[in-house]
Order: C-alpha cells, then structure tokens, then sequence
C-alpha cells in the first residue's frame, strides 16, 4: 500500500499534523510568485488603491477611490490590505496577501469542520478538493472581497452546523462564533453577509423540522456581538457622510439587485455553466453528489441536507439578482467540497464506484481539448475564421498567426499532451477502480492547472490588463508641473504612481465620488480635456487605442507622442 493510502486510510490523525501538511502543500500553491504579476484592472487597482489612499490620508472610516468618496463596499478588505501593506510595503505581494491567506485559511476550515462533521478521511478528501479547484486557487491569488467573504461566511455556517450537533457546554459558544463571523461576512460585502446565512438556516429548519433550535440560539448575546462586529463603523461613516445610508443601503443592495444599473446581467442560468466551469476537474461529479445528498439528506443528524442547502441557495439567491459576476459563487465551494468527498469515498473499500460515467466523460474531453489544443497551430483555416466572428475573435486570431504569434506549435504541444495523459490515466483508473489513483490524478491535474494557468496569464496576458508599465513611464517622463489623466477610471493608475489623476469623460464608478463636494477640476468632458491639452503645460494621459485618433486629429493642437503601450492601452503625451 502507497503511504498517501495508509495515510487516508487512518481513522484518527492529529488535526494538527494534517493541518501543517495541508498548509505546507497549499502554502506554496497560495502565495509562491504572488507578487509576480501586475495588479489587472479594475478589481485589483480598485481594492489595492483605496487601502493605499487610506494609510495616506490616515482616515480609516470613510473609504476613497482617486482621492473621491467611494461607498460600493463596506470596509474590511481594505483594512486588512492598508494592515498587509503597512507590514509588506506599497506592492502587488502586500495587496494580494490577505485575499490569498483567506483561500487557504478556507481550505483549512474545510478540513477542521469536516473532521467534526464526517471522518478524518472525508475532512482531508475534502480539503484536497478545495484546494485543487482550479478556479478557486486562481481567484484567491486576486483582489476580491470575495475570498475573504468565502472565509467569513464559510466560518459562521459551519459554526451554525457544528452548533446544532454539539453537547450543551460548546453549543452556546458556538452560536456566538456564527453571529460574529456574520458581522464580519457584512463588513467585507454588505447585508449578504446577513441574508445568505439566515436564508440557508431558514430552509434547514423548515426542511428538517428542527424549528426548536431557535430556542437554543442565544439571540441577545449573538445579536449584541454582532453589533459590536459591524455598528461602529456604520455609525461613523454615516456620520463623517451622511450620503452614504442611501447610496449604500438603497443603490448598492436593493437597486443593485432589482435593477442593471451596473451592467451586470446574465441569463437566469448563467452560474449553471460557470460552476461546472470554475469547479473542473470535480465538477464532472457534481450531478451525482447532489442526487446522494439529497437521498441522505435526512442522515448525518442533518449534516448533509444543511451542505446541500448551503451552495443551492446562494446559487438561486444571485441567479434571481440582476447583477451577476463569477466570483459570486465561491462561497458554495466548500460545502461542495465536502458533498465531493463524501460522495467518492463511499467506495473507498468496495472498489465498485458509482461514478464511472463522470470518469469517462471527463477523460472523454480531456483526451478530445488536449489533441485539439496541440496541433491547434497547424490549422491554417481557422484564422481567418476567427478574424470574422468579431473582436475577441480578431485577438485570438492574432495569438495565431499575427506578426509575433503567441501560441505556437512549441507552446501548443507541452500542454495538449498533457491534457491526453490525464485523459488515458483516467481511462486507467476506471479499469483499476481505485478511488486512491483517481483522486490522487484529480488533483495533480487540477494543481497542475493552478501553476500553468497563473504562469501562462503573467507571461502572456497580465501587462495587456494592468497599468503598471505605463504608470512606470508617466513617473520616469514626468515632471512635478506634470498634469496626469485617464480617459476613464484606470485604478491601477493612481496606485502605481501614489497620485491623484484627471478623469476625462464617462466617470464610471466615480461618478458618486464626483458629485460629492467640488471635485470640478478633476473629471472633466473631453471638450474641456482638449483644452487642458492645448496648454503649455505638460499633459500625459492614459487611454485605450482605440480613442488615439481623438488626439491625432486635434484641430490646432500638439501632435501627441506615445510614450509607452502595452497592447491595449496607450501613454500619450502633448509635449
């Protein structure tokens, strides 16, 4: 027997050991490189910048963007950035490190809380899962409020779970840890942090009839550390700004839900498609969990129905809003994690596996994307193809076969191929059937994916998305009379150069930020740009390529001078 299968296969470990091992193995996949790779616009300038403006102001209660008011999101993730940076120093590590420690911070949870909850083997299993979602592993290693809420949230319900099976002496404790980790969840992403939580509970009980647990709940002393979690901060940024109830609590949460007003619609089942998509390589098991958790739901004390209820419900909440984005989903990851593991490892000994069809159709692709995908470079007919279908097409076309084409048949190959072995292996694993081999080939594919992904999009993709280049010429170019400006919020901008920048034309989500107080002088229409750009002074300005014809064909005006481009976007200068 391999020692990863004695090792599973121990009914009782020491948490602590398999935690150091779990934290050394996705350790490394979690934070090695994280600095690597320039902060992407919006998200990341946005979330990195306002940390950074308030360690510069030295105001911690009211959040701002390019030096104006900025109230999409509550405060949390900000501090713990400002806190990172503080310790780390104004870089991309520092801004990314509190977002990655909660992706691995979850996997741990995960692991703890599954232990309590199924086995040891199911809790590791489970954690091993997390951990090796591709998509997971990369959104950690981004700016989002998302990770952090995943964490938040993923703490109070399993607080919740862990509560209703627990002796009286932990029971009590427990319920307290949910009501703080849900003040918490509020103070990274607004009310959800609330209403998900109570949302999930409120079907629990009603599926379970188990309303006498409400009794259990000790609501004064929850609902008053609650308080104390989320009510200071509110209460002084709503009196430092008394617009902020309104724009918060109305704009961002109710308008936000009901309406597009930030341009965020998608198709009712949009998020069907992107968790198969962010859970690969495990999301091919998926069908098949759910239909054993439902058909267990009553077993467990309840533990199975509560983990099935917990990711349906976020998906119906956020599939019913107006405004959806992916990341949207990743606080269902960890309970489907678990369903994951609890659903493979019922075979652990039978080796009579339910799921061979999962097995099939995933080797099925993998074999079919891995040939496709190595000889990709040779089919001369699908350029032009590509070319026609619009501007994604044109991109990708130029990746092709433009003048310096990106993938080639000798960056082509190395990963197609390894797509088809992953595919015959698992083709393997159906003929051994060994719940071990197939696990062990999940995660090395999905592991493998977390490295070449990351390593792919820094090489190839991450300067075309990010201002650091140019923020880099503006300081290197510039003078101290320099006047510097973006044709439309550029986040990344403000953050690399640690100043305050003109915004010319659509204000886009500073346009809340510019009604308040006289910021006249800093957004301007392009009509009063241009005249700005007429002057004697020396006027720089980031803009996307295609505006450029704007400045060539300025009447009377200074022919620009492009001082720098990174593919998508473009420095020019009057002077």
């Amino acid at each position: 027997m391999s020692p990863l299968y004695e090792h599973l296969n121990q009914p009782e470990g020491h948490w602590l050991r398999d935690s150091m091992l779990l934290l050394i193995l996705f350790g490394f996949l979690f934070l090695a490189g994280l600095g690597s790779a320039p902060l992407i616009d919006p998200d990341e300038g946005r979330y990195a910048e306002i940390p950074r403006e308030m360690l510069v102001r030295g105001d911690f209660v009211t959040p701002t963007l390019n030096y104006v008011k900025y109230f999409e999101k509550p405060p949390l993730l900000y501090w713990v950035n400002a806190g990172s940076m503080a310790l780390f120093g104004q870089n991309e590590f520092a801004a990314r490190l509190p977002s990655a420690l909660s992706g691995l911070f979850t996997v741990l949870l995960t692991y703890l809380a599954g232990r309590r909850l199924f086995s040891r083997r199911i809790a590791l299993i489970g954690a091993l899962i997390l951990g090796s979602c591709a998509a997971f592993l990369l959104q950690s290693r981004i700016i989002l409020t998302d990770m952090l809420l995943t964490l938040c949230l993923s703490a109070a319900l399993f607080s919740f779970l862990l509560a209703v099976r627990s002796s009286l002496r932990h029971r009590t404790n427990l319920y307290r840890l949910f009501f703080i980790c849900c003040g918490l969840a509020v103070l990274t992403k607004g009310l959800i942090g609330i209403v998900l939580p109570g949302g999930i509970i409120f079907w629990y009980l009603l599926l379970s009839r188990r309303w006498h647990l409400l009794k259990e709940i000790p609501w004064f002393s929850g609902m008053l550390l609650f308080s104390l979690v989320t009510v200071p901060w509110f209460l002084l940024v709503s009196q430092a700004n008394p617009e902020f109830p309104h724009f918060f609590f109305i704009r961002e949460h109710f308008q936000r839900y009901t309406s597009t007003i930030h341009r965020r619609s998608q198709p009712f089942w949009f998020f069907l498609p992107i968790l198969l998509l962010t859970m690969l390589p495990w999301s091919f098991f998926l069908p098949g969990s759910f239909t054993k958790a439902w058909q267990q739901r009553h077993n467990n004390r309840g533990t199975t129905l509560f983990l099935l209820l917990w990711p349906l419900v976020i998906i119906l909440f956020f599939s019913l809003s107006s405004s959806k984005l992916i990341p949207y989903i990743l606080p269902t990851f960890p309970p489907l994690a678990l369903l994951l593991a609890h659903r493979i490892t019922a075979h652990w000994h039978t080796r009579r596996p339910d799921y061979t069809t999962a097995q099939a159709t995933l080797a099925a692709l993998l074999l079919l994307l891995g040939a496709a995908l190595a000889i990709l470079p040779l089919l001369t007919w699908l350029p032009p193809l590509l070319h026609a279908s619009g501007q994604t097409g044109r991109d990708l076309a130029a990746m092709l076969s433009g003048p310096a084409p990106v993938l080639t048949l000798r960056q082509t190959l190395l990963p197609g191929s390894l797509l088809v072995i992953f595919g015959l292996l698992l083709l393997w694993s159906i003929r051994t059937r060994s719940t071990l081999l197939l696990i062990g080939l999940l995660c090395c594919f999905g592991i493998l994916l977390d490295l070449l992904l990351p390593w792919a999009f820094t090489r190839y993709g991450a300067e075309r998305l990010s201002s650091r280049s140019l923020a880099k010429a503006a300081l290197q170019q510039s003078g101290p009379d320099t006047v510097l400006a973006q044709s439309g919020p550029r986040q990344g901008m403000n953050f690399y150069t640690g100043k305050r920048l003109i915004t010319v034309g659509d204000a886009d989500e500073l346009t809340f930020g510019s009604s308040q107080g006289n910021q006249s002088g800093w957004f301007l229409s392009q009509e009063q740009f241009m005249e700005l750009w007429r002057s004697n002074r020396q006027v720089m300005i980031v803009i996307p390529r295609h505006e450029a014809s704007r400045y060539d064909a300025a009447p009377s005006g200074p022919s620009p001078r492009t001082l720098a481009d990174n593919g998508a976007l473009l420095l020019l200068s009057n002077r």
